[in-house]
C-alpha cells in the first residue's frame, strides 16, 4: 500500500508538472484517481480527529469513573450493578451503531465510543470484584481486562482496540513478573498452587503468539504484528532470566544464554506467512489471494531480527560482559527451581528449527542463488556463533579475550553488511543501522580506554566529522540512485 507521504509528494510534483506543461489535464486526473489525491486532506484530518477522540475518550472515561467513585458508597448494590452494566452496554451499543455508518463524523465518533467502552470494561471488572469481595492481585485484573478487550478487537476487527488489548495484557504480565521476581520467581512458582494467572504468566511467550499473531492478519496491521513479536520475545527473555539466579549462576546458564540470544533472531528471520496463512485467509469473503496483494509481515519480522541481532552483537563485543560471565555465583543457586517456563522456549526452538529447515528446502527446490540466500546463510552463521560461543565459554573453557575479539569482528562484519545493503538498495534504515553500530562500538572503546580527556575529545570530534561526511555522501548517493532509476 502506498504511503500518504508518497501520495502527498506525488501530488505536489504532479501539480508542478501540469503547471510546466509536462503533463496534460487528463494525465493529471488519471494520477489523481489512481492515487486518490482528493482523500489526502481528509486522511490527515481523520487521523488528527481520531487522536482527539482517543484522548477525549480517555478523559471522559476518567471523569465518569471519578464521578461514580464520589457517589459510590451511597448507591445500593443492585443500583451499582445496574449502573455499571447500563453504562457499559449503552456506550458499546451506541459506539457499534455509529461505527458501522459510512466513513465520516459518525463513524469516527463510534470508534471513539468503542475505545471508551474498552476502558469502561476494566472499570466495571474492578468495581464488580470489589462489590462481591473477589480477592486477587491487580495484575490478574489487568490480564482479565486485556482478554476482554482482545475479544472486542477480534469481533470488531479494530487495530486500535487490538493495540489497547496488547498494552493492557503486557502491563498485566509485567506486574505478574515483577511480583514473583520480587518474591523469588523460581522457588515461589514451584510451590504455588495452580492458577490461571500464574500459568498465563509462565507461558506468556506462547500465549502472546497465539493471541496476537492471528489478530495481526485479521486486522492486516503491521503495528499489531510488531507488538506481537515484541511481546513474544520480551516475555521469553523475562521468563528465562530467573532461571539463572544471580545473573549467571550455573553451567546450564550457557544453554539459557544461547536460547536468549540466538532464538529470537532465528525465529524472526525465518518467519514465513505461508506457514499458517494461505493468501488472505482472514478476509471477509474467505477468497484466498496471493500474499503479495494483501501484505506480508516477513520484511517487518526480518527487520526486527536484524535489530535484535545488532543489540546482541554489541553486548557480546564487550570484554566486561565476558568477565561477568566468568564470575562464580554458585552460592546463589536456589534449591527448588521451576523449569516450566522452558517449555515455551523448547516449543519456540522447535518452531525455529522447522522454519530454517523449510527455508533451506525451499531454497534448494527453486535453486535459489540470489543475494537473499547469501544474506540468509550469513545470518545463520551469525546466529550459530551467538549460540555456540557462550555455551563453550560457560560449559567448557572460559575464553573471554577470544570471545571479545570474535564478536568485535562479527559486529563490524554485520554493520558492514547492513551498510552494503543500504547502499545497494538505496535505503536509509539498514545503512544508518550499520553506522550506529560502528559508531557505538568505537565510542565505547574511546570511553573505556585509559587516555587523557584531550585525546578523547579529539577522537569524538573526528568521529562526528566522519559521521557527518558519510551521511552527506550517502544522501547524495541516494538522490543520484533515485534519478538513475
Amino acid at each position: 500500500m502506498v504511503s500518504d507521504k508518497f501520495r502527498r509528494q506525488l501530488r505536489q510534483e504532479a501539480e508542478l508538472w501540469q503547471a510546466e506543461g509536462l503533463i496534460d489535464t487528463d494525465l493529471y486526473e488519471q494520477l489523481s484517481e489512481r492515487y486518490q489525491f482528493n482523500t489526502l486532506d481528509t486522511t490527515a484530518r481523520d487521523r488528527f480527529v481520531m487522536i482527539l477522540l482517543g484522548l477525549g475518550s480517555v478523559l471522559i472515561g476518567l471523569g465518569i469513573i471519578t464521578f461514580v467513585a464520589a457517589n459510590w458508597q451511597e448507591l445500593p448494590r443492585n443500583g451499582k450493578v445496574t449502573l455499571l452494566l447500563s453504562l457499559f452496554i449503552g456506550v458499546n451499543t451506541a459506539g457499534f451503531y455509529l461505527w458501522r455508518q459510512p466513513k465520516g463524523a459518525q463513524h469516527r465518533l463510534g470508534h471513539g465510543l468503542l475505545l471508551l467502552g474498552s476502558l469502561i470494561l476494566g472499570a466495571n471488572m474492578g468495581l464488580m470484584g470489589q462489590m462481591f469481595h473477589i480477592s486477587g492481585q491487580f495484575y490478574e485484573l489487568l490480564l482479565a481486562w486485556g482478554i476482554g478487550v482482545l475479544a472486542m478487537a477480534y469481533s470488531l476487527r479494530l487495530t486500535s482496540l487490538s493495540v489497547v488489548a496488547i498494552i493492557i495484557i503486557g502491563l498485566g504480565y509485567w506486574g505478574f513478573w515483577g511480583d514473583y521476581v520480587g518474591q523469588g520467581w523460581s522457588e515461589t512458582l514451584a510451590g504455588e498452587e495452580f492458577s490461571w494467572s500464574s500459568q498465563m504468566g509462565q507461558h506468556m511467550p506462547l500465549i502472546s503468539g497465539l493471541m496476537f499473531v492471528p489478530l495481526a492478519y485479521w486486522c492486516r496491521s503491521r503495528a499489531i504484528f510488531g507488538l506481537a513479536a515484541i511481546a513474544v520475545i520480551s516475555s521469553l527473555l523475562a521468563n528465562l532470566y530467573p532461571l539463572s539466579w544471580g545473573w549467571f549462576s550455573f553451567r546450564s546458564t550457557g544453554l539459557l544464554l544461547a536460547i536468549a540470544f540466538a532464538l529470537p533472531p532465528a525465529l524472526l528471520w525465518a518467519y514465513d506467512d505461508s506457514l499458517w496463512v494461505y493468501g488472505d485467509f482472514y478476509s471477509s469473503n474467505r477468497q484466498p489471494q496471493p500474499l503479495a496483494t494483501t501484505g506480508s509481515f516477513q520484511p517487518l519480522s526480518r527487520s526486527l531480527s536484524l535489530a535484535f541481532l545488532g543489540v546482541v552483537l554489541y553486548l557480546l563485543s564487550s570484554f566486561f560482559f565476558w568477565r561477568i560471565l566468568s564470575t562464580d555465583y554458585s552460592g546463589d543457586q536456589p534449591r527448588n527451581l521451576n523449569w516450566l517456563p522452558l517449555v515455551d522456549a523448547l516449543i519456540l526452538s522447535g518452531l525455529a528449527i522447522f522454519e530454517w529447515l523449510r527455508l533451506a528446502w525451499l531454497s534448494r527446490r527453486i535453486r535459489d542463488r540470489s543475494d537473499s540466500l547469501i544474506t540468509t546463510i550469513a545470518i545463520g552463521i551469525f546466529i550459530s556463533l551467538v549460540a555456540a560461543i557462550p555455551i563453550w565459554h560457560l560449559s567448557f573453557t572460559p575464553i573471554p579475550e577470544l570471545a571479545t575479539l570474535i564478536f568485535n569482528v562479527l559486529l563490524f562484519l554485520f554493520a558492514g553488511g547492513l551498510m552494503r545493503a543500504g547502499l545497494a538498495q538505496g535505503e536509509r534504515q539498514p545503512f544508518w543501522g550499520g553506522m550506529v553500530l560502528v559508531t557505538l562500538r568505537i565510542v565505547t572503546w574511546f570511553v573505556l580506554i585509559e587516555t587523557g580527556l584531550v585525546l578523547k575529545s579529539l577522537l569524538f570530534i573526528l568521529c562526528g566529522v566522519v559521521v557527518i561526511a558519510v551521511g552527506l555522501w550517502f544522501e547524495r548517493y541516494v538522490r543520484t540512485l533515485s534519478i538513475k532509476h
